[in-house]
């Protein structure tokens, strides 16, 4: 699974994300925030509900990771499932408020974590043993991909070089990680990159890898607003399966079948 360093860049490309987001928020009323996301059965609220309470999720991780004692990131996906419909209805400033002072928190902790941390094992809820440096590309996939979903104009070709590789780079490795999942090849007009069983991504010495995450995320990387149901993860199982659902987003990496 993707990890990246905690390095004051990596750190800005959390915060570059974050401002982004906040900034497509601004002037968001209750209507907007009661219409349909891109994500199956979810409205925008659910999406910013899930942003918000992900948030100190991670940030358990990171104690786990500062103390050594054992924090899930959640008590069961009942808990997560219910936390999120518990905050998707309320109004537009508190909904936006909340991703505000939750990513804020959430900054200060990863920024403050000792560096013995980063080297600690932790595990998240889709059962990985990962150390901390892994929960950095899971909010950056987070804030850059829900953005997208949100449906508010921000497509998956706005994300940055630096973000949209990263993710990139995570979906593709979930990919070969998974069983049964032939090889495949995702080009576009400048660069090819390889995925199944030789997942790095490639191209011309001249000209980095610019393929976008938006196929194998199941997220169309125009203006399309087809909708798309979020991956779930089977009960008792630590790997994503190959169904839809509509409370379980990108916490998790997609299944086979896209995200």
């Amino acid at each position: 699974m993707k990890e990246i360093p905690p390095t004051p860049e990596s750190f800005g490309v959390i915060a570059a994300a974050t401002d982004r987001l906040l900034a497509g928020l601004a002037g968001l009323d209750d209507r907007d925030v009661g219409a349909p996301s891109r994500l199956t059965g979810w409205t925008r609220g659910h999406v910013l509900s899930h942003l918000a309470r992900q948030a100190p999720a991670l940030e358990r991780l990171l104690e786990w990771a500062r103390t050594g004692v054992p924090t899930p990131q959640y008590a069961s996906r009942a808990a997560r499932d219910a936390e999120i419909e518990a905050g998707a209805h309320r109004p537009a400033g508190a909904l936006v408020a909340d991703v505000r002072e939750t990513a804020e928190s959430f900054r200060n902790t990863v920024e403050e974590l000792p560096a013995p941390a980063w080297q600690a094992t932790v595990r998240p809820f889709t059962g990985e043993l990962c150390t901390p440096r892994r929960i950095l590309v899971i909010r950056i996939r987070e804030l850059e991909l829900h953005h997208v979903d949100l449906d508010l104009g921000y497509r998956i070709a706005d994300i940055p070089e630096a973000a949209r590789q990263i993710i990139l780079d995570d979906v593709l490795g979930y990919y070969a990680e998974a069983d049964g999942v032939p090889d495949f090849v995702l080009s576009d007009r400048e660069a090819r990159c390889s995925g199944g069983s030789a997942p790095a991504a490639r191209s011309s010495p001249a000209r980095p890898p610019t393929c976008s995450p938006g196929w194998p995320a199941a997220r169309p990387a125009g203006n399309s607003t087809r909708r798309r149901s979020c991956p779930s993860c089977p009960r008792g199982s630590d790997r994503p399966a190959a169904t839809s659902h509509r409370t379980a987003p990108h916490d998790e990496p997609p299944p086979t079948q896209g995200m």
